[in-house]
């Protein structure tokens, strides 16, 4: 090639280069865009509509990609069936998307002393299967509501059974001073010649007045044509986020929403999509008054994707976790970088680069009665749940993992990145992490369990100060002062294993039990573990494991409480040097009687650790066939405090016992 010939490609390269800036400077003016016609709608869900980044992308790549597409073979990888982290998608939910660290208050006897749900942000409420207001609880059992008057102890007595006769099953309550909000899901079922499958497809919000509670009022309900994600409540307003597909009709996407039985429609300028993101998904968000509730509520619909979610006092997070694989084809900085153009014919295509990247929405919501979107940024790496994220004076702090490990990233108001951490353990899942202060604590897991703890307090280069290496894995980590953590998981016990010549070739990793453990993080650059308990075998498992709003926790009662099920599935954790897999066993042993739910109370302090008080049993059955059935509803088993008795419900039943002694007290049934 002779230098005329390269100056050529060179001038040809610039000009491309200015041109791709002069798009993405134009594009950037205006990032979030509104539906303009139904028509538009309609293409955006044919997929008709093409980006601007993808289409300069594809001319800029083009000679690159004719050139290794006729000379070396493309596979598409379809991202649904791809984990990075080889995590089975049956493990049992140990990772999961899911949902705190104090409590709200907002009930109306106000001079009692009774728990509230366990929630992540102070002031910011969610939502869970049981609440109370101190001389009320309110649950959950199959589609009823129910309200229990507890204001008597010795004679506890059903209040009042809202009965959502719809079919619509209730999934979360809220409790807004004399509101109770009944969030539920309506369920179609597709029957073939063997099996009826039932999708739950629609939220449905009711709000009562509970002023009298024998006799509770529908003052608003409305209900949104896509899949419940999650709520809260802030104040005086209620979120509610729901997502899924976008639906289609007579060849016109839905828009649709009914509120007090009137079908309405989701105004265009509340229909907002980003302007190079290309799906068929979308999030409603409703905005309720809850001090107004009569009146209408607020719809708005992103077409986006989400998979997470976070909320603060001024901020709702919404992320978006897809899998990110290599083409063949180079990225722009590979193609135009300074080794030059030519170097597209000497580049290197690592096809085992594969991580997941995290898409973060921004949404303001300090007007009141209003989202509205900020701005977004992106990342390597995924989240595990709501716990991953913090805001910090108006600063989110994200921890998250991949192939090359985990770590925390810090972003400014306008989600530019300031800071972030380097890697820690490699190859390992992040199993739990909790943000507390100036410090992060992330669990990790392989064959053993590392806690480490990242210093925050510059935010610009957070760094890692210390770790400690025990046995088993905490799948939630909470709070119990400034300088102690508490953590809920499972204990496991490593075996070695090796071939017939005694070459070890991989080690395995097998649950033994359910485990609670105390760390010291006082000194922590050396955090210790002070005390542990385990609980019961590798069969155990509990609600707690995946949804925290199950803990009952008070450092100043000294209490720790959470439900127990032995109606559990065995799993092996098995780990090489190269590879990382979980395998689920089903087990289910239908030959014993074992207790299907109990509710496990310990006395928790600094000094003596964990020692277990009692076990409240809520059922004991040996038929096989209502024994699967609550184990697929153990979640539905609550604990709370009112004054000096600990309050037990279930589905079933709502037990008292007195909370030092675990006498009972009075017990009345459901059903």
């Amino acid at each position: 090639m002779n230098r005329k010939t390269k100056i050529i490609i060179l001038l040809i390269v610039i000009i491309l280069v200015c041109i791709m800036c002069f798009i993405l400077i134009s594009n950037n003016k205006k990032e979030i865009r509104t539906i303009k016609s139904d028509k538009q709608l309609s293409r955006i869900f044919n997929g008709d509509i093409k980006t601007a980044k993808n289409t300069f992308i594809n001319i800029a790549t083009m000679p690159f990609s004719f050139f290794t597409n006729n000379f070396f073979s493309y596979k598409v990888i379809d991202e649904s069936t791809l984990d990075i982290s080889g995590e089975s998608s049956t493990n049992n939910g140990i990772i999961s998307s899911i949902e705190n660290a104090t409590s709200s208050t907002n009930g109306s006897s106000l001079s009692k002393d009774y728990s509230t749900t366990n929630i992540q942000v102070e002031n910011v409420d969610e939502a869970d299967i049981t609440k109370t207001d101190g001389d009320y609880i309110y649950s959950i059992s199959d589609s009823n509501v129910i309200i229990t008057d507890v204001m008597n102890p010795q004679e506890i007595k059903i209040a009042n059974i809202i009965k959502l006769s719809d079919g619509s099953i209730p999934e979360d309550l809220i409790l807004y001073k004399n509101e109770l909000v009944v969030i539920s899901t309506n369920s179609n079922s597709i029957s073939n010649s063997y099996y009826t499958y039932n999708y739950k497809n629609n939220t449905i919000v009711r709000i009562y007045d509970i002023t009298t509670k024998t006799n509770p009022k529908l003052i608003k309900s409305y209900e949104l044509y896509e899949p419940y994600y999650t709520s809260r409540c802030i104040n005086n307003v209620l979120y509610v986020i729901s997502s899924g597909n976008l639906r289609q009709e007579d060849n016109m996407v839905i828009r649709n929403y009914k509120e007090d039985n009137s079908e309405k429609q989701i105004a265009l300028d509340n229909i907002k999509y980003l302007k190079d993101i290309k799906t068929k998904k979308q999030t409603l968000i409703s905005v309720v008054d809850l001090d107004n509730a009569r009146e209408d509520i607020n719809v708005s619909s992103y077409l986006i994707d989400i998979s997470n979610a976070y909320v603060s006092e001024n901020s709702i997070y919404l992320l978006n976790q897809k899998y990110n694989y290599n083409s063949d084809t180079p990225p722009i900085s590979k193609l135009f970088g300074l080794k030059g153009a030519i170097g597209v014919f000497t580049y290197n295509n690592n096809k085992n680069s594969r991580s997941y990247n995290t898409e973060i929405y921004k949404f303001d919501i300090t007007q009141e009665g209003k989202v509205i979107y900020d701005t977004r940024n992106k990342i390597k790496g995924k989240t595990i749940n709501q716990y991953s994220l913090d805001e910090n004076n108006g600063h989110l702090r994200i921890a998250l993992y991949d192939n090359d490990g985990a770590r925390v990233a810090i972003f400014d108001e306008n989600l530019e990145q300031i800071g972030i951490s380097e890697y820690v353990a490699k190859g390992e899942i992040m199993y739990s992490s909790r943000f507390m202060n100036d410090k992060v604590y992330l669990v990790t897991y392989k064959t053993t369990d590392p806690l480490f703890v990242i210093d925050l307090s510059d935010e610009t280069s957070p760094k890692v100060l210390g770790e400690l290496h025990i046995p088993g894995y905490s799948t939630y980590l909470h709070p119990y002062d400034e300088n102690h953590l508490i953590g809920i998981g499972m204990q496991t016990e490593e075996i070695i294993n090796k071939n017939s010549s005694g070459k070890v070739i991989s080690t395995t990793s097998k649950i033994i039990g359910m485990k609670m453990a105390l760390f010291d993080v006082t000194d922590v650059r050396n955090p210790v573990q002070i005390s542990e308990t385990i609980i019961g075998d590798r069969r155990t498992t509990s609600a707690i494991l995946t949804n925290p709003k199950a803990l009952l926790f008070s450092k100043e009662k000294q209490i720790i409480a959470i439900p127990v099920n032995n109606y559990s599935e065995d799993f092996e954790i098995a780990s090489s040097s190269d590879s990382y897999s979980s395998t689920v066993n089903s087990y289910m042993n239908y030959n014993k009687s074992y207790i299907a739910e109990g509710y496990f109370v310990y006395n928790i302090n600094i000094e003596n650790g964990f020692n277990l008080k009692g076990i409240i049993n809520h059922q004991t059955t040996t038929n096989s066939n209502s024994m699967y059935r609550y184990y697929n509803n153990s979640k539905l088993l609550r604990g709370l405090y009112i004054e000096e008795n600990l309050y037990t419900v279930s589905e079933t039943a709502v037990k008292v016992n007195n909370l030092n002694t675990l006498e009972l007290i009075s017990e009345l049934k459901i059903k």
